[in-house]
């Protein structure tokens, strides 16, 4: 704790205004013509890794030419997925929670990686196994604004000292070669995701989360802003909906619960007239419900969609897992959520089944206020693949 003197805190002080300056790293030439060697040389399949922060619209844009001259699979990591179009044809999904299992398959038997930006930390390397340590046996190619990082964890077979904004400008300047070898290759990853996206499985329970994304894919404009905090219930959402540009998605790459409705209040006073759509559990949500307030008084009308499972669904799927039956702390005792947004002043409906979604979502957004969707989910629904019962099963058969 630091404590300051009480004149410290009243007296003024003059001081001189310095402006505060970003300073970009750039690549070197030498290493630039080094990717460019290794590209051309490469054997088989090659995957573009594009995450971390320091992405502008203009980086994104070079990210996509090079994607397209090369006809080369782009993947982004945990919660940076608006980094590339996920209509895209070059697109090849996330690594994230419940990952698709021919990406990670696809990652391992890869030639050549190529990591913009990213770190790849536990949740992206699926738990540090997509890449031996230290020495990947793959040829990967680590590019990052902070030099500390690069092989901090992979010892890369090249590194490059650059921020996603210069280093994509140099990419401009690197030519494929002559005949891509690996074009059908980039449709089967790209097939591949939509295999793994575009239908949602049946899960138990009449409300389906997975036919909730696709009914948002389909009505919410690319501009639309995606917020949410810690829980499977983001699963649904990392899988199933389509980000489309950047800025976007709004989450915690660090589990933080209850993120994504103060997120989403900041993203709609700094653009009012589009859709900010903040999904969140009912324990994440509980976090933070008090911004509700604050959403209001600031004239913030901001979509909550709260999936309310009655648990805290991540924690007991992993009691579950690894202590079956052992139940503790993870039951709750929920407020009537739309009854709670009312009280503040806003619109708020409960959703207990599919076909109820869409038209209550188009009310609550026709509303223009502050509004929350309270969506009633099974709690044996914890995964787009798999229940609390089949997780409870499986551990005592391991055991």
């Amino acid at each position: 704790m630091l404590a300051l003197p009480e004149d410290m805190l009243t007296e003024m002080a003059s001081a001189a205004a310095v402006p505060a300056t970003q300073v970009e790293t750039h690549p070197g030439l030498s290493q630039m013509a080094d990717l460019q060697k290794r590209l051309w040389h490469a054997e088989r399949p090659i995957v573009i890794i594009a995450g971390g922060s320091g992405w502008s619209e203009a980086a994104t844009e070079r990210l996509r030419r090079f994607a397209e001259r090369f006809e080369l699979p782009v993947v982004c990591p945990f919660r940076r997925q608006m980094l590339f179009d996920h209509e895209h044809p070059n697109y090849a999904g996330d690594l994230g929670l419940g990952v698709n299992p021919k990406l990670v398959k696809r990652i391992k038997a890869s030639n050549l990686v190529l990591l913009i930006g990213g770190r790849l930390s536990e949740i992206p390397s699926q738990s540090y196994t997509l890449f031996d340590i230290p020495s990947p046996s793959q040829t990967l190619i680590h590019v990052h604004a902070g030099a500390e990082e690069l092989g901090r964890v992979y010892q890369p077979s090249l590194a490059i000292h650059a921020s996603p904004e210069a280093f994509t400008a140099a990419l401009e300047g690197v030519e494929p070669p002559v005949c891509v070898p690996w074009p059908e290759e980039t449709k089967i990853a790209n097939d591949a995701y939509h295999a793994w996206s575009d239908q949602p499985p049946a899960t138990p329970g009449p409300l389906q989360m997975g036919e909730v994304m696709t009914w948002l894919r389909h009505n919410l404009s690319p501009e639309a802003i995606l917020t949410n905090g810690a829980g499977n219930y983001a699963t649904w959402v990392h899988r199933f909906y389509r980000f489309r540009k950047l800025g976007t998605q709004l989450a915690p790459t660090s589990g933080s619960m209850g993120y994504g409705l103060p997120a989403a209040i900041s993203a709609k006073l700094r653009y009012p007239d589009r859709d900010v759509v903040c999904f969140a559990g009912d324990g994440c949500l509980q976090m933070t419900i008090n911004e509700l307030g604050t959403a209001q008084q600031a004239g913030a009308a901001v979509i909550v969609i709260c999936v309310d499972n009655g648990i805290y669904g991540t924690i007991r799927m992993h009691q579950e897992r690894e202590y079956p039956g052992r139940i503790s702390a993870t039951t709750m005792t929920n407020p009537d959520f739309a009854a709670l947004v009312r009280a503040y002043g806003g619109h708020g409906e409960t959703v207990t089944e599919t076909a109820e979604f869409g038209p209550a979502f188009e009310r609550v957004r026709a509303s223009g206020e502050l509004s929350l969707l309270h969506l009633r989910l099974d709690p044996e629904v914890i995964t787009p693949t798999t229940t609390l019962s089949a997780i409870h099963k499986a551990a005592l058969k391991r055991a």
